[in-house]
């Protein structure tokens, strides 16, 4: 990811850079880590409503060092962002309404090991899912409305107006959204619910 970063893009928006030493640089490799530890914890809480036994013990312990790894790497690669590339909360500092979203984030982060320690698990999931959403929203925020930034000149920004697909594509795509979603979010109720509960390991499990 070198989303937010000053990329070597020139005249018609064609990137001009090495893919290597660009893309693969310790700000993507970072965000990669604390993606990775993030969606650890997630999964891990997610099993632990589904398993028991010597498994489910297993997975609390797993979960116990997915949290710290996230907090770290979440810790370091905010740190980072803030010393070495300010523009990504330029939007924080003109608006400091916008400091609730942060606010937030940070709440839900505290509130799942905490859950996860009383063996709420559902509610631990709950906000976990909750600091998915919400880094979402922050990087939406950080990101308006450049999306990558060109080292060359500041015309051959990429923003979300000459990276957007044609109208009718759009349009299309409206058409597409507004029929499926309600069809994925039927079906993952109904999977949810056929899934319900703990999985039962007995002599017909494989």
């Amino acid at each position: 990811m070198s989303i937010g970063l000053l990329l070597v893009i020139g005249e018609n928006y064609l990137y001009q850079g090495s893919v290597i030493f660009d893309f693969l640089n310790p700000y993507a490799l970072m965000t990669g880590f604390t993606t990775l530890s993030l969606f650890m914890a997630h999964g891990a809480i997610f099993l632990l409503l589904k398993t028991e036994g010597w498994l489910f013990a297993k997975l609390t312990r797993l979960l116990k060092r997915g949290m710290i790894f996230f907090m770290v790497s979440f810790a370091v690669t905010t740190l980072y962002t803030l010393i070495y590339i300010p523009h990504l909360s330029d939007d924080f500092k003109s608006n400091p309404s916008l400091f609730i979203i942060p606010l937030l984030t940070f709440l839900s982060i505290a509130n799942v090991p905490r859950l996860a320690k009383k063996r709420k698990y559902k509610w631990a999931f709950l906000f976990s899912s909750l600091t998915i959403a919400f880094l979402l929203v922050l990087v939406a925020i950080e990101l308006y409305p450049v999306l990558l930034r060109s080292t060359i000149d500041p015309q051959y920004n990429i923003d979300i107006y000459n990276a957007a697909s044609s109208t009718k594509s759009l349009q299309i795509m409206m058409v597409i959204v507004a029929i499926g979603t309600p069809l994925v979010l039927f079906y993952t109720i109904f999977v949810y619910k056929t899934f319900w509960g703990k999985v039962k390991l007995d002599e017909t499990s494989y």
